[in-house]
């Protein structure tokens, strides 16, 4: 096992080219290499929501699989990405008790929604990163660790990602209106009032954009 590689989340782009896709971005802990998962809008929420410290009013899937796990006193102990086939990358979740282990197989984006919210090492091959991964330079990610309460995760702005053109957009942009209506009043409730302020500005876009839309068929 000593050959594995080390992964961590760097960020989340929007897909111009698959409507409702979005690509997680994976980078290796101490390599240059990178890789895009394409992944769903809901596992894409998920993901964005922990990386930005949003606390949503009730659980989200993910978040009610971890408190089920830990209630249970069962421990994630590491994800690992150990195979990717006909463009699909495979992964397992290993989980023990103290006594017993258990290797379960996930979806890949199912498997960091979890991994993040138990900080779980996520890990990989050789022959995966060679397979799928990609070098972008540093000045092409921007470090927003100082401003936000997100952990080992960058914001990918504009990720030049080989055989897709992918292009990030700020995260709440890509929320539904009812998150965004969930994400205000919890803001709210917190007195975030800059933030919630910015929420609901997208928020008033969007409902004005879903009005039109109406009005025009």
């Amino acid at each position: 096992m000593d050959d594995r590689i080390r992964l961590k989340v760097l960020g989340i782009s929007y897909s111009q080219l698959q409507s409702g896709a979005y690509a997680l971005l994976l980078c290796e802990e101490k390599g240059p290499h990178k890789i895009p998962i394409v992944i769903g809008g809901a596992e894409a929420q998920s993901i964005a929501i922990k990386m930005e410290g949003i606390i949503p009013p009730r659980p989200l899937t993910h978040d009610l699989f971890v408190s089920f796990a830990h209630a249970f006193g069962v421990k994630l102990v590491e994800v690992y990405i150990y195979k990717f086939e006909d463009g699909i990358f495979y992964s397992e979740l290993t989980f023990s008790d103290g006594n017993r282990t258990v290797q379960l197989d996930a979806r890949t984006s199912d498997a960091i929604a979890i991994a993040m919210r138990t900080h779980t090492p996520i890990y990989t091959t050789a022959e995966v990163v060679n397979e799928t991964g990609f070098i972008i330079n540093d000045h092409d990610l921007v470090d927003n660790d100082a401003d936000s309460n997100r952990q080992d995760a960058d914001v990918v702005t504009d990720a030049d990602i080989p055989g897709a053109d992918y292009f990030a957009e700020p995260r709440l942009e890509n929320y539904a209106i009812e998150e965004l209506e969930r994400t205000l009043q919890q803001l709210t409730e917190d007195e975030n009032y800059e933030e919630a302020a910015r929420v609901n500005e997208i928020l008033q876009r969007k409902r004005a954009e879903r009005d039109h839309d109406k009005n025009s068929k």
